[in-house]
């Protein structure tokens, strides 16, 4: 496997995994208790030097995603960045640490968007009303397409400067959204 692109493989394996656990378990429908977050402090991830793909296929692993979501019960996270954006480096390196990882896969479908400079793959954005200004640019969307955080789409547009915690407890706050 090259490994430019393991960390989106580890995600996409997790993330199939546990959907069909979830699957098996809640017989595809949303599960109704809620799990805490995982307890990670100030943990330091290991930060990939390219988590994003080509820029090519994005239209089509967003809508395998929200398909997988469907089928699963889970929300899809769109993380729009850039491999030159120390930000959304360290978001992917957290996303994909082992310690977070296994949560993350339990409860998005995880698709990471290229969009180079802002200036490609903003499709989904737009089609929304919503525009990017900043990167990584986290979308956090039901299954049916209800965006679930237009209110904070740069809150992690500064990531290096929060905690690996504050990090992981906003992706929960969103996720806890209906």
């Amino acid at each position: 496997m090259n490994e430019r692109f393991g960390h989106m493989s580890r995600l996409w394996r997790a993330g199939l995994v546990a959907g069909a656990c979830v699957g098996a378990i809640a017989g595809g429908a949303q599960a109704a208790t809620v799990e805490a977050p995982p307890q990670i402090g100030n943990l330091t991830p290991t930060v990939p030097a390219q988590p994003y793909g080509p820029t090519e296929g994005t239209r089509e692993r967003i809508a395998t995603a929200f398909d997988t979501a469907r089928a699963t019960g889970r929300k899809v996270l769109l993380d729009f960045g850039g491999n030159w954006c120390p930000d959304c480096r360290i978001l992917a390196g957290l996303m994909d640490d082992p310690a977070v990882s296994p949560w993350i896969a339990r409860h998005f479908v995880v698709v990471m968007i290229n969009v180079e400079r802002m200036n490609t793959n903003l499709e989904f954005l737009e089609q929304h009303g919503l525009k990017i200004s900043a990167v990584p640019t986290v979308l956090v969307v039901t299954a049916q397409g209800k965006v679930l955080n237009a209110d904070g789409l740069t809150a992690l547009g500064n990531a290096r400067a929060m905690s690996s915690q504050a990090v992981i407890d906003l992706l929960a706050q969103w996720d806890a959204r209906t």
